[in-house]
């Protein structure tokens, strides 16, 4: 009897030890996954000057400053070093003479934000997938992020395939991959095939995210981005009732303002359904400007971004295609999302960057026509960006605003 009643306090204590050293290790881990989408400020800085910067970023609008020259640090990375690049934003290798606009640092009001880090970027990304969802601008603010890594990462360690509307960049000792779909609406539309879609009477289908929305399930950082392609329509937009398959097509038209909120309605819902709070990110970058009219800064009439070489000036100034109203239903529409959706608010600091774009300095599929070639205002390009240059300030402060919550 004695041995039995020695036995069973010692049989106990092992049980306690035991399950103790359960909970402790759950712990730990339910903590490190926490903390491994979402590290606070403590987590990533390694001295006092890290700590104060980042409770000065919480305290300062990132997106609100001005523009200013750097010869140090500007540009992040060099045009020949990242193979990555599209011909349509190369403008150094299509001849652009100038540099400036490549030297040019953000500096928000009142406050620095981090320096932009490769290597916190990339551990933190370790088995993960990232992706940027939307049209030619949000494929360029993927590509800025490409660079911005990839020179961190072997040769034989690092791979880019395409497939289809799908193209994804591999980090195999990271086992991550950040990838870009193609979703120009982020809904069904007549323009959802990645190489030919210059079709001119875009229809979209109302509510049809699924189709496309199948590729996002599972990612654990979501970008998205639509605008261009909804205003280039004009003041209504087509909207598809039924399917595309059917014989009949049942179409009716909605102004674009309404036609971009239930796009904005789908999305929120999309997020909801499919993103976990205590898991991933959404991240939602907001229209990219153009500056096709001079005039609307100060310029000659007739003229557009060829030969700009200087950011704008008035920090007030607003690009006319860059609709308030859409900015509007923006924010109405994610307010209501049960899942936070961050906004990355690039519109005003871009609208200063008449100088950035890639203008007359990319390739062209098509030879350009002798009345073309007089006239280089008449072709320029002034809704895409050169790289390097003013996307990478976008990754910039995406990486503030996913570090920095």
């Amino acid at each position: 009897m004695a041995k039995s009643n020695s036995t069973k306090p010692r049989f106990s204590l092992y049980l306690f030890t035991f399950l103790s050293f359960i909970l402790f290790a759950s712990t730990i881990l339910l903590i490190h996954d926490f903390l491994f989408i979402f590290p606070p400020q403590l987590q990533l800085h390694s001295n006092d000057a890290d700590l104060t910067r980042s409770h000065t970023v919480h305290t300062c609008d990132i997106f609100s400053g001005r523009w200013v020259p750097d010869e140090l640090t500007r540009p992040l990375y060099q045009e020949s070093d990242c193979p990555y690049i599209q011909p349509t934003l190369t403008c150094q290798q299509h001849g652009r003479p100038d540099k400036e606009y490549r030297r040019l640092r953000w500096q928000p009001h009142g406050c620095d934000i981090p320096k932009f880090n490769a290597s916190l970027m990339l551990e933190s990304l370790r088995g993960k997938r990232m992706m940027f969802v939307g049209d030619s601008i949000s494929r360029g603010q993927y590509i800025s992020l490409i660079c911005l890594l990839h020179q961190l990462i072997p040769q034989h360690a690092k791979s880019m395939e395409t497939f289809h509307s799908l193209t994804v960049f591999t980090a195999k000792e990271y086992n991550a991959t950040i990838e870009f779909y193609w979703a120009p609406f982020l809904l069904e539309s007549n323009a959802d095939n990645a190489v030919i879609h210059r079709v001119t009477d875009r229809i979209v289908r109302k509510g049809s995210i699924n189709k496309h929305g199948r590729y996002w399930k599972g990612v654990d950082i979501v970008v998205f981005n639509t605008y261009i392609w909804w205003i280039t329509t004009g003041s209504k937009m087509k909207i598809l009732l039924g399917s595309f398959k059917d014989e009949a097509k049942e179409i009716v038209e909605m102004s674009t303002v309404e036609a971009y909120r239930m796009a904005m309605k789908t999305v929120v819902r999309w997020v909801r359904m499919n993103m976990k709070p205590n898991k991933t990110r959404v991240f939602f970058t907001s229209m990219s400007p153009s500056h096709g009219r001079s005039i609307e800064w100060g310029g000659e009439p007739g003229g557009n971004c060829y030969n700009e070489t200087t950011p704008i000036e008035d920090s007030s100034y607003w690009d006319s295609n860059s609709l308030k109203s859409i900015m509007q239903v923006i924010g109405e529409e994610f307010k209501k999302s049960k899942v936070p959706i961050t906004f990355l608010n690039i519109t005003q600091l871009s609208s200063l960057r008449k100088d950035a774009h890639t203008s007359i300095y990319k390739k062209r599929w098509n030879p350009l026509t002798p009345e073309q070639l007089a006239n280089p205002t008449s072709y320029a390009d002034c809704i895409h960006w050169c790289l390097p240059g003013l996307q990478d300030t976008w990754n910039e402060l995406l990486f503030v605003k996913l570090f920095y919550p």
